[in-house]
């Protein structure tokens, strides 16, 4: 086979190697479904009476796009996570002295996660549904919302399988990736309109690409008037995030796998 076709194929078996982790652990998937529920339930009750969305917009219907693009990012940690867990435990060399591409556990490990953000989406989006959240687009727009969530997923998820491979253990990972997580979702359009933040913050509101796919989402599903802010990336959220997505790829996916290479060689 060729070099991309053995990825394929072994990376599939190292997803399979992944997803078959439910079974034994189910409280993994329990609370991975679960963290979404309690934030829209959160800011939907407790935060939702406090915060009005620009041009009388429904602000549970203005919340859940941002909901959707905090889960997909956090749950990009989880590639992180698992990859930290497999050094740590010495699993990496086992895969080392195997008859396998050399890409495919970071190959399987992204691809498996895809599996936990399409379940994460499926029961944030019923969640949203009963606090009062309607897809207010077509159905080939919603489908894009869907696929531009999931394709921001995938490549955040190289990013964590990064860190994952520079830090020494889990407890670290879940450290590192809370400083970049955290700024990243919270300063953003997530859960409050740009014009709530201080000027000197708007810039990067603005240029951020969780605020550029909360947007992307949020036009997709008819949830949201037109943008308020002027600069290219609000006006255009769509291509934004598929830029970013293109830019994360090129650049994180080989050098996750150079550092695989070279962080299995110790």
């Amino acid at each position: 086979m060729s070099a991309l076709a053995a990825a394929i194929v072994d990376g599939h078996v190292v997803a399979k190697r992944n997803l078959i982790k439910i079974k034994r652990v189910p409280e993994v998937l329990v609370f991975v479904l679960m963290s979404p529920i309690m934030f829209v339930l959160l800011f939907a009750y407790v935060f939702g009476g406090a915060i009005t969305p620009p041009d009388g917009v429904n602000y549970r219907e203005f919340l859940i796009g941002g909901i959707f693009a905090q889960t997909v990012v956090f749950g990009a940690t989880f590639t992180g996570a698992g990859l930290a867990e497999d050094m740590s435990k010495g699993i990496i060399d086992r895969f080392r002295s195997l008859p396998m591409s050399r890409s495919a556990v970071l190959v399987g490990r992204t691809a498996s996660d895809v599996v936990y953000n399409v379940l994460s989406i499926a029961i944030m989006s019923l969640t949203g549904l009963v606090v009062g959240w309607r897809i207010r687009g077509s159905l080939l727009d919603a489908a894009g919302a869907y696929l531009l969530l999931l394709l921001f997923a995938y490549a955040f998820s190289w990013v964590m399988a990064y860190v994952g491979l520079l830090v020494p253990s889990v407890e670290v990972i879940n450290n590192a990736s809370f400083m970049v997580i955290m700024p990243l979702t919270f300063v953003s359009n997530a859960f409050v309109p740009l014009e709530f933040f201080p000027s000197f913050l708007q810039g990067f509101v603005e240029w951020n690409p969780v605020s550029s796919v909360t947007q992307a989402v949020r036009e997709l599903f008819g949830n949201a008037g037109p943008a308020t802010s002027e600069v290219w990336a609000m006006q255009n959220p769509v291509l934004y995030t598929l830029l970013w997505i293109g830019l994360i790829l090129v650049i994180f996916a080989p050098l996750s796998i150079r550092r695989y290479m070279r962080a299995s060689m110790r």
